[in-house]
């Protein structure tokens, strides 16, 4: 992929004007109040994984509506009863994963963090090794994938039961034996990156935001310069509804990572890839510099830019960065 998004020095100055729904913020705390309405019920299973050095749990905690959203918790052997206070990554999967297998992911167990694995309702059987939470809502007329659904109303779509699973995860994790509730951080690639920054502006207190080449940013901007899915699901449909424009991007702007990443105060380590045609540059950027411009505070923000790279981003180059700030930042 050649590069196709604005040059890397009018991305550095990218600052777009946002359209943001005036009851963005009663949305989204009445939508939080009636998931708190339902318990918790943090259930942990004890999950023979054969790895001597990490202890892993099948996590059950209640998400959006009451239903219940599955986890992998990992973490180093011994350290839920041995008095120890751990700091904790909750990560989120990317568009069409699941949770997958816990061996898969042990690096931040390793680099002695309490990982939580949160799995994505609904989705797990688009590539890696599945997933295990159903999203029992249905939906109307939708194109394939999960972008549409409930596309004419914020309060019927998808992501906002997803963004809610996700801030309850955190609540989840703060929860768990041997988790410093003051040091849980969050962190993604796409997909898991989007919902990282919305759940940066949704929850209070978090030690740090680590969002990878971000999906579910700047919406507008993305359906106008992007052919590649999940963003051109949207276009998909927009072809065939031909008057439902103003309902369907009306419903986004709910959603929006850039609209509630603004609310952030936790510093921030972000990654983009400029040959990216999946979650393009000027969309990153847009949630980068907006990012806690209404938390009251001004974060520490970085960016880590991968110039020849496409929607892959930094892989296990990024993690090892993230391993050396997160461990920076802590102390």
């Amino acid at each position: 992929m050649a590069l196709f998004d604005l040059p890397l020095p009018e991305l550095e100055r990218y600052l777009p004007e946002l359209d943001v729904p005036a009851d963005l913020d009663d949305f989204w705390s009445s939508t939080l109040a009636e998931a708190r309405t339902h318990d918790l019920d943090v259930r942990r299973t004890p999950y023979d994984a054969r790895l001597r050095l990490v202890d892993v749990e099948d996590l059950e905690f209640s998400g959006f509506g009451g239903q219940r959203v599955r986890a992998w918790v990992t973490r180093p052997a011994g350290s839920a009863t041995d008095g120890s206070a751990l700091p904790a990554v909750v990560e989120y999967v990317g568009y069409g994963g699941g949770r997958g297998r816990p061996h898969e992911h042990l690096a931040w167990a390793a680099a002695g963090y309490v990982h939580v694995l949160m799995d994505t309702r609904g989705q797990g059987s688009g590539w890696g090794t599945g997933g295990d939470t159903p999203d029992p809502v249905g939906s109307g007329p939708a194109t394939s994938g999960f972008m549409t659904r409930g596309i004419l109303d914020p309060a019927e779509h998808f992501y906002r039961r997803v963004v809610t699973d996700a801030v309850r995860a955190v609540e989840a994790t703060r929860a768990l034996p041997g988790v410093d509730p003051a040091r849980v951080a969050v962190a993604g690639i796409s997909q898991g990156g989007g919902l990282a920054l919305a759940v940066g502006g949704l929850v209070d207190g978090l030690v740090a935001v680590m969002p990878d080449v971000p999906f579910l940013c700047h919406f507008p901007r993305a359906l106008a310069i992007t052919d590649s899915d999940p963003y051109h699901e949207v276009v998909r449909y927009l072809a065939v509804h031909r008057d439902h424009e103003a309902r369907a991007m009306r419903t986004l702007s709910y959603l929006d990572a850039v609209h509630l990443a603004r609310r952030a105060t936790a510093p921030t380590l972000f990654s983009v890839a400029l040959r990216d045609a999946t979650c393009p540059p000027s969309t990153v950027y847009a949630a980068y510099h907006h990012y806690g411009t209404l938390g009251g505070a001004d974060p520490a923000k970085q960016i880590e830019v991968y110039a020849y790279n496409t929607h892959e981003g930094g892989q296990a180059v990024q993690l090892e960065k993230q391993l050396h700030w997160l461990g920076d930042l802590l102390g």
